[in-house]
């Protein structure tokens, strides 16, 4: 249970002292940054003046996407503000620079090199500031062939043999449905920086952080890897199906798919009497783990016979009850408004103004028994704490006047 459930007291948060400046863009990089935020990080957005990130304008509502508010942006930039700067100009760089005296992390998914070329690369920060941890977050790393190709989630999916194993063997290789390799290079690049941050409250010293989005799903690939490195299997894609097991994958019922996953002995012994076919534990075609394997289809075919008398919601409960893991194929507006989800406190709701609707967001996917998780500020207009942030820093309003005049935020 969270602290503050347990006395009644706003529970602290982990990373309430450190500031992150967060250059980031789409998805990566900014779910990377809003992770850090929902551990209590001071997570200040830098973007290009007049455009912002570019998920502002992405998006499954237009009218969001038109008023540089749109669901992808919102999606991962809660609890952060926003400030414009243009770092091509050099009171743009200025602004940067002080800001990094401040800092205890930079965030930056550009293609290698570009921050050099602006003058603010690790290089010249770390002198600036040797504490400061810096993560740089790519599609392929800092070095190797492919460092300067431009590289989009469904890049890296096919790159990265996820789509050879995704789908069936007559229909495939599918993407997966979700940007997926985003999302692992950001949750990486995220447990990076806490990492360095440790490192540094040991040693006093920063670094440079290189995650690779390639690198970081295939670390994710688990089996699928090793059956080939370690057993010189090559993985094929084979749909629903468990390579590792059988019956264990996605079965019709009377109403609704269901998955079921019946990896060990007694639990397809469970199942089979459950569904009144004690007959299939001793029959020699599924006796063991192998033999299973070998004939799944039949198996498949003798099982959803059986779970054509009732519905996936029915059986679910049924199964689960006698020790059988199963769960319904659920859609992603099912599983929101499931009670699980919802006693958990997965989700965040913020008022924005402009907006007429309620913004609500996933928070991170654990608790803390001593610490608070979630974000206290809304996702940010573009540059809506410009002024405040530079008024922090020491400028004047008559500066800021001239900075905003000149085009440099």
């Amino acid at each position: 249970m969270n602290a503050s459930h347990k006395t009644g007291v706003m529970a602290p948060q982990l990373l309430a002292s450190v500031r992150v400046l967060d250059l980031t863009n789409v998805l990566a990089g900014p779910f990377c940054g809003y992770q850090l935020a929902l551990q209590g990080a001071e997570l200040i957005k830098v973007e290009v003046p007049e455009s912002g990130d570019l998920a502002r304008q992405l998006g499954a509502a237009p009218a969001l996407n038109g008023q540089g508010m749109g669901a992808s942006f919102l999606a991962q930039n809660a609890g952060k503000k926003s400030i414009t700067v243009d770092l091509k100009e050099p009171a743009g760089r200025e602004i940067f620079l002080r800001l990094v005296d401040t800092a205890d992390v930079v965030l930056e998914n550009f293609r290698p090199g570009v921050m050099d070329r602006l003058g603010v690369g690790y290089d010249v920060l770390s002198a600036r500031r040797p504490s400061l941890v810096y993560c740089a977050i790519s599609g392929f790393g800092q070095d190797g062939p492919l460092r300067d190709n431009p590289a989009y989630d469904q890049i890296i999916q096919g790159l990265s043999g996820v789509m050879s194993v995704t789908g069936y063997a007559d229909l495939g290789p599918l993407r997966v449905g979700y940007p997926i390799c985003d999302t692992i290079g950001g949750i990486t690049a995220a447990f990076a920086v806490v990492c360095a941050l440790h490192h540094r409250q040991l040693t006093g010293c920063g670094q440079y952080i290189d995650v690779s989005m390639l690198d970081a799903t295939l670390a994710t690939l688990g089996w699928t890897v090793s059956n080939w490195l370690i057993a010189d299997v090559n993985p094929q894609p084979m749909g629903n199906e468990n390579f590792t097991a059988s019956p264990s994958g996605t079965f019709a019922t009377g109403d609704g798919l269901l998955n079921i996953a019946a990896n060990k002995q007694d639990q397809f012994e469970a199942l089979c009497r459950l569904l009144g076919r004690a007959d299939l534990i001793g029959d020699r075609r599924f006796a063991d783990r192998e033999s299973r394997k070998r004939n799944r289809d039949l198996l498949r075919s003798e099982i959803e016979s059986a779970l054509a008398n009732g519905s996936a919601e029915h059986w679910e409960g049924m199964m689960n009850r006698a020790g059988v893991p199963a769960g319904r194929v659920m859609t992603v507006p099912q599983v929101l408004e499931s009670p699980q989800v919802r006693q958990r406190g997965l989700t965040q709701t913020h008022r924005v103004p402009g907006i007429d609707r309620p913004v609500t967001v996933v928070k991170a996917g654990f608790k803390l028994s001593a610490a608070r998780v979630g974000v206290d500020l809304p996702p940010p207009r573009l540059g809506e704490h410009t002024d405040r942030v530079l008024g922090e820093l020491g400028y004047t309003s008559e500066q800021i006047t001239e900075l905003r005049r000149s085009r440099a935020i």
